[in-house]
């Protein structure tokens, strides 16, 4: 599947903002089976310059600063993506190793350990209780492939809670979302990592989109399309495997990474710093376009 995907973020200030610097994330990364061609990212104001690099975890960033007054700042990035077809099989024949034997893996290879261990630790926005260690208890058994026992989980998130857009925001700790039962994608996949990591395996966040359709009999709406996140948990047999709480299934072509890290601290599509004061609005237009 090739993709045209189009992310326009806009900022309205109700004071004229003087200084503003940013860090952009919204470049999607080139994989085995992801090609990334003909990322373009313009801003307005125009900044002086635009400087890419790639991040701890090998994402592509951009900064960018602007230094005279503005009330309005867009952001449009546009990039064609090629999904291409998986070779390996390996989504199709899930790993049987088990959670004692993984764990086991991961405690006797020290190099293993030392690789992996940042996604098996607390990070920012992911900690852990034994309130959260109980919600997923049912789904982790030793004996059990640590593959099923992630599905098992993503499941129970999926059929437990609801998605209700806007009624948390990043800041919204986890156990708020296990007693409300309702939250985002965002949401789902730290509780689903904190669970996680909970058991002693390592997860790590993904950042991307993911191509919706409409209605039957109705025509997609522009700009009706939205960032999304899922989890990658690392199977010791397999390597990195995705998995979306959201939707309970394993992405596939649909799914367009952009980015990934130990939360969503770590990969914001846009993260900045203004010198000014008073409200602001924000709005997003995301478009994931077949081609």
């Amino acid at each position: 599947m090739k993709y045209k995907l189009i992310h326009k973020t806009e900022y309205k200030y109700a004071e004229a903002v003087n200084n503003y610097h940013s860090l952009v994330c919204l470049a999607p990364r080139s994989l085995p089976n992801q090609l990334c061609q003909n990322f373009d990212i313009q801003i307005s104001p125009e900044p002086s310059q635009i400087i890419d690099r790639k991040d701890f975890y090998g994402n592509t960033t951009h900064y960018f600063s602007l230094h005279s007054p503005h009330k309005t700042l867009t952001v449009l990035t546009t990039a064609m993506v090629e999904r291409l077809t998986e070779e390996t099989g390996s989504l199709f024949l899930p790993s049987e190793i088990s959670c004692e034997a993984a764990r086991q893996q991961l405690l006797g290879d020290r190099a293993l350990k030392i690789s992996l261990l940042e996604y098996m630790l607390p990070s920012p926005m992911i900690k852990w209780d034994q309130e959260v260690r109980n919600f997923a208890k049912d789904c982790f058994q030793e004996g059990m492939p640590l593959y099923a026992c992630v599905e098992a989980l993503c499941a129970k998130i999926f059929h437990e809670f609801d998605f209700v857009p806007d009624f948390t925001t990043v800041h919204t700790p986890i156990k708020d979302v296990i007693a409300a039962k309702k939250g985002v994608c965002q949401d789902f996949s730290h509780l689903a990592i904190a669970c996680i990591r909970s058991f002693g395996f390592a997860a790590r966040y993904v950042s991307g989109y993911l191509e919706t359709l409409p209605p039957p009999g109705k025509q997609k709406l522009q700009g009706s399309d939205a960032s999304h996140a899922w989890i990658s948990v690392y199977i010791p047999d397999f390597g990195w495997c995705d998995f979306d709480p959201t939707n309970n299934i394993v992405p596939g072509e649909r799914h367009i990474v952009t980015a990934w890290g130990r939360d969503y601290s770590d990969v914001p599509p846009l993260k900045g710093i203004i010198f000014s004061y008073g409200k602001h609005t924000l709005k997003v237009e995301v478009d994931v376009i077949p081609v």
